[in-house]
């Protein structure tokens, strides 16, 4: 098959995506997951299908080891979209995503909009087959969920500096008119990888014994696609197309309310990744769609113990039930919380072993919260 270079075009409707059931934060593959049949205005109360869901839309299979251009398709990776692949005149290895070509137009669009950010991956180069599109990214290191899932709670100032980076990635995109949808932490690349530190690496040299050397932690993020990313026609942000996946679905997209505002969906989506990442745990979570929904309309939580005021201020605030009450993207990035310098925390050993959360109702819970968000004012005014 003969590829040629395709422009990214400008001017197209975005895919939409439906309501999709997240994957277990302990898991070691991602779960299946379900779709609605059909599309639908307005979200129903239960969203388990009461018949097998149907088969997802496919792209065609594609004959790894198979030249494009200057590269050559290696083995799949996790998910049957993406393949590894090597560009053969540098011996670059680089991630290669595959779309129907039908897609071409929705799939290029928000990337000819928006401009380059070292938080946002974009494509090294896009070519065009008869029936598929082939986009080329840099090749990454891992992804938030794995580090959240293989290390459970990140420390407060580990977890600031790399929030940092997701709320910029986030704000870069709303400020130019994308809203991202179905935002959670894997979608959050590491473009470094853990290496041996100097003083590991001396030591080696000095000792020369075989000891288990400590690594350096990955500090680089970024968005690692723009898929489901909405591209907004004007100022207004209203969308009515719901989706998400569950754990980081917003209250008002669950609501009976017609349409929501893109843009405070994806800042609770950010809300839910920050509270996973400080927790080790999502904030809402249930093996019952129908509970799970119910626990995210309440939006009561319980934040872990040991959590600076700043963090739990921050937190807060953008965990909020009203979508008008939640920072903006922009907004976050001026948080106390996020400064160069944050506070470090000294968590008790014990936290670090909490079983899952259960949401607790009751007064007690509101009168808390209301006293705890009292206190938080005079932090961030």
């Amino acid at each position: 098959m003969r590829a040629t270079p395709l422009a990214a075009p400008a001017g197209s409707l975005s895919r939409k995506k439906r309501l999709e059931l997240e994957d277990n934060l302990d898991a070691e593959c991602p779960v299946q997951k379900r779709a609605r049949s059909g599309p639908q205005p307005r979200l129903p109360r239960c969203l388990l299908p009461l018949s097998p869901p149907p088969a997802p839309d496919r792209v065609p299979a594609v004959a790894t080891a198979s030249r494009l251009g200057p590269y050559v398709l290696l083995e799949p990776e996790e998910g049957g979209r993406a393949y590894r692949a090597l560009h053969c005149p540098t011996s670059t290895e680089y991630t290669c995503k595959v779309y129907p070509i039908h897609e071409a137009l929705a799939v290029l669009e928000p990337y000819a909009r928006l401009p380059p950010h070292k938080h946002v991956a974009q494509p090294t180069e896009v070519l065009a087959g008869t029936q598929l599109l082939y986009a080329f990214f840099t090749r990454t290191h891992g992804d938030m969920h794995s580090l959240v899932r293989n290390r459970r709670r990140i420390p407060e100032p580990e977890a600031a500096a790399l929030f940092r980076q997701m709320a910029t990635a986030v704000a870069h995109c709303h400020q130019h008119g994308l809203v991202l949808r179905d935002l959670k932490l894997r979608r959050f690349v590491f473009t470094d990888c853990e290496r041996v530190s100097p003083v590991a690496e001396a030591g080696i040299q000095w000792r020369n014994h075989g000891s288990l050397q400590p690594l350096l932690p990955r500090k680089k993020l970024v968005l690692e696609n723009l898929e489901d990313t909405c591209v907004l026609t004007g100022p207004d942000d209203s969308l009515w197309d719901k989706n998400a996946c569950p754990a980081y679905v917003g209250p008002e997209i669950l609501s009976s309310q017609a349409s929501y505002s893109g843009k405070a969906a994806d800042v609770w989506s950010l809300g839910v990744a920050l509270f996973t990442m400080l927790a080790g745990h999502y904030p809402f979570q249930d093996s019952e769609p129908v509970l799970l929904f119910g626990k995210i309309r309440r939006g009561a939580y319980a934040l872990p113990a040991g959590l600076s005021a700043p963090a739990r201020c921050l937190v807060r605030c953008l965990l909020r039930r009203e979508p008008a009450e939640r920072l903006t993207a922009t907004s976050i990035l001026l948080h106390p919380w996020l400064r160069e310098d944050p506070m470090p925390s000294a968590p008790t050993r014990s936290h670090l072993w909490e079983a899952d959360q259960v949401v607790p109702d009751g007064p007690r819970l509101d009168e808390a919260k209301e006293e705890e968000e009292d206190s938080e004012l005079v932090l961030y005014g």
